[in-house]
């Protein structure tokens, strides 16, 4: 079954090397994927240049920099709303939109955890961006990268009948 996301795991320990990890991690027929790997280049000179230790904030200060010397539009600090039966209720704040094409979620954590992607994909869902990039500063860099695409964001045609009955 099908939940309309993809969740692609890149940081392999196995690959040497930045230009091994986006060449070979990152297939050239994913959505926007010349601008991921220039994003997760620029990941990677951050963490070189940085190591781990910071706050998430100076990474995020660190990468805003980067991130325009690399020649790219990064809005930091976007705000998502959430809406509920037609009414907005609340809004979270995505760290990065760059390119008002890839949504950046940064982490300064030991390692990722299922909750920091939940929090990505519920970005990712309530936004019309589909691609978005996981990326953590923590003892060992890592990243992951999501799609969502806009067709799979309203799976529900009938919000008042069961997810199972509509999937059946």
């Amino acid at each position: 079954m099908s939940h309309g996301f993809a969740r692609i795991f890149t940081d392999k320990r196995l690959l040497r090397g930045l230009h091994s990890l986006v060449m070979n991690g990152l297939r050239s027929n994913l959505k926007h994927s010349e601008l991921t790997a220039t994003i997760i280049r620029v990941f990677y000179d951050v963490y070189n240049e940085l190591g781990h230790g910071f706050l998430e904030s100076t990474y995020a200060g660190a990468m805003v920099v980067a991130l325009q010397e690399a020649g790219m539009k990064p809005l930091r600090e976007l705000s998502v709303p959430v809406w509920f039966r037609g009414r907005k209720i609340g809004q979270y704040f995505a760290d990065f939109v760059v390119n008002d094409k890839i949504l950046l979620e940064l982490r300064a954590a030991t390692t990722l955890e299922p909750a920091h992607e939940a929090q990505l994909l519920h970005y990712l869902r309530a936004t019309e961006i589909e691609v978005g990039l996981l990326l953590n500063f923590g003892l060992k860099p890592q990243f992951r990268r999501f799609l969502f695409d806009n067709e799979r964001k309203n799976i529900r045609e009938n919000p008042s009948e069961s997810v199972a009955e509509v999937l059946a």
